[in-house]
């Protein structure tokens, strides 16, 4: 019986060292593609926006012309960002995974953490954009919050800040917590 044990323990670390050096490929893939490098502007601009900006524009917005199921709404992205922000940080002190580049100490290093497991801007950009997608069902609304907040989780790869399975994992993250907590807040502030 341990023998099968070693075989298949054998295998599951073949297997997870397949998928890290997958992650590490494909970070170099996306970060060194020459046609992506002509978007760097737009990779750089997304992942400062994704730091809250966007998110937070958005709300002001709808808190000062929205009406005020709007305002619940973005009542309902902010209780689930938080509890958003709360679980990536303890899977990051968990998991302690370093990042792909080692941070440049300056003003932006001072703003993120060391580690890059899950990827926090994917977290919560897919966190808002599932209160988004289920408040507003409209494609018009979807599609540009579903645009910025790919090109923000993609722009955290680009700029070799995680691996593309940071990102992944962030964008499931999040979106698990918003569908799960969505109804409790919904019959919280609706």
């Amino acid at each position: 019986m341990t023998s099968v044990l070693a075989r298949v323990m054998d295998r599951l670390d073949l297997a997870i060292e397949w998928l890290f050096r997958w992650d590490e490929e494909t970070m170099l893939a996306i970060s060194e593609h020459p046609a992506l490098r002509r978007l760097s502007w737009l990779f750089l601009a997304a992942t400062h926006l994704g730091d809250g900006y966007l998110w937070g524009g958005l709300a002001l917005g709808l808190i000062v012309l929205g009406s005020p199921l709007d305002r619940a709404y973005v009542l309902i992205a902010l209780a689930i960002s938080i509890i958003n922000i709360a679980i990536f940080r303890l899977f990051k002190f968990l998991f302690e995974r370093p990042r792909p580049m080692p941070i440049i100490m300056g003003l932006h290093s001072r703003l993120i953490d060391s580690y890059s497991f899950p990827s926090g801007h994917a977290t919560t950009a897919f966190g808002i954009v599932w209160v988004i997608a289920v408040h507003y069902p409209h494609l018009i609304y979807q599609l540009p919050a579903y645009f910025g907040a790919i090109t923000i989780a993609v722009s955290r790869v680009y700029l070799k800040e995680h691996f593309p399975l940071d990102v992944l994992c962030g964008a499931l993250l999040g979106s698990f917590v918003a569908a799960y907590l969505l109804p409790f807040f919904q019959r919280l502030f609706l």
